[in-house]
């Protein structure tokens, strides 16, 4: 009983002990994102899934606005300090690599020829000199978001299939007050939003034009199909008066406000959508252009192991990016999140495909076309700016539409010149 008793007291004190050391060997790591409720839920639970299978392996997770994100990286990695484990937009991913702030994926654990064989297309931009330096884990595409109760309200069966049935039902859902202001537009717009991507990816490509040449160095848009773009999108507001794109400052406002029959936004919109009370909505592929061509425009957030990460750190930092980019972790963000799976293995099964919510974005992917940035956030402000000098300046399109493209190239040149 005794000699019993002592055994089972050692057994408990090596079982301890083993516990302690696991603990005090622990290595803690940091995975750093920009804050979006629907995101950071997600991460949470993929970190406690990793963590599980991974009892030495901590992963302390820090947020930031987005509008402070990326000061905060480029100041933190270099002291030594920050993220082990980086959360970028892809159209970042050459002035990360300009500036040191993450190092490539080891070939051994993410050979280039399983992710090209793996994973949809578009993330090849993320290879430098046959090198991976990041990876998704989900990507996006834009659909048609649409009030159900305001199409009900209005007469309208289904949402349209065609740009001239966008126009027709923008007009019923649109409602005025007695002095002609709107009160509840048929269709959000604002440059500032994705509609920068829709007028270039899509927009342009349905009116025959390709907005880039040179593997997106050459600006292409300053031709009849651009202008043809331009023309439509502005009618929007100037000539069929459906929109307004100050309405409620931000687009997405508006539609979770119920005050707008239809929204062209992302995949990650889903998220936010989903618990916003009596907003009753639906989706639905873009509509596609006068001859019947269905584009798409296709971004992502990667991660990326950073320059920080060493030893220890960067063993663990190997060991999330291989489990954030596998199939588990990309179905868990589809459900929390509403981004795609990055692998057409996980996106393109019946279920998802199919899915009412899910699905057209995932059909949108097959003609999707990803737009490779310079500098994203000028390039968007070119086509803030063109649209801008027709409303506020009165500037014939044709010459807003020109000086844009000369402003892009110029952002173009500046940047392959170095």
């Amino acid at each position: 009983m005794i000699k019993s008793l002592r055994m089972t007291v050692l057994a408990g004190l090596a079982s301890s002990a083993a516990v302690f050391a696991t603990a005090s060997n622990a290595v803690e790591i940091e995975y750093w994102q920009y804050f979006f409720d629907a995101r950071v839920t997600a991460m949470e639970q993929l970190i406690e899934n990793f963590e599980a299978a991974n009892p030495d392996i901590t992963v302390k997770m820090t947020t930031f606005p987005y509008a402070d994100y990326r000061t905060k990286v480029a100041a933190a990695i270099p002291a030594g300090e920050g993220p082990d484990v980086v959360q970028l937009f892809y159209g970042w991913l050459t002035d990360y690599i300009d500036a040191e702030l993450i190092q490539p994926l080891p070939e051994a654990e993410f050979p280039a020829a399983d992710i090209d064989a793996s994973f949809f297309p578009m993330v090849q931009a993320m290879k430098v000199d046959g090198q991976y330096y990041a990876l998704p884990t989900a990507v996006r595409s834009l659909a048609l978001f649409y009030n159900e109760r305001l199409f009900e309200e209005a007469g309208i069966d289904g949402p349209p299939a065609t740009l001239d049935e966008l126009v027709e039902d923008a007009k019923k859902l649109t409602k005025k007050d007695g002095a002609g202001n709107i009160t509840q537009v048929g269709l959000t717009t604002g440059m500032t939003a994705q509609d920068h991507h829709w007028f270039r990816e899509v927009l342009i490509r349905q009116f025959g034009g390709e907005p880039y040449k040179d593997n997106y160095r050459t600006v292409n848009y300053n031709t009849e199909a651009g202008l043809k773009a331009l023309q439509y999108y502005a009618d929007l507001e100037k000539t069929y008066e459906v929109t307004s794109s100050g309405f409620m400052d931000e687009p997405q406002a508006a539609f979770k406000a119920g005050r707008a029959g239809m929204h062209i936004d992302g995949s990650f919109r889903i998220g936010s959508l989903a618990d916003i009370r009596g907003l009753k909505w639906g989706v639905a592929e873009l509509p596609v252009g006068p001859d019947g061509t269905a584009s798409n425009y296709s971004s992502y957030w990667v991660n990326a192991i950073t320059t920080k990460a060493e030893g220890e750190a960067r063993d663990a930092a190997v060991k999330f990016m291989q489990y954030v980019t596998s199939d588990e972790a990309m179905q868990v963000w589809l459900e929390v999140v509403g981004e795609l799976p990055a692998k057409p293995s996980v996106g393109m099964t019946d279920e998802n495909a199919n899915d009412p919510l899910f699905g057209p974005f995932i059909r949108g992917l097959e003609n999707a076309h990803t737009t490779i940035f310079a500098n994203e956030s000028a390039q968007r402000q070119v086509l803030v700016d063109m649209v801008a000098r027709t409303d506020i300046q009165g500037m014939p399109l044709e010459e807003s539409l020109a000086q844009a493209a000369e402003e892009e190239q110029k952002i173009l040149d500046e940047y392959y010149a170095d």
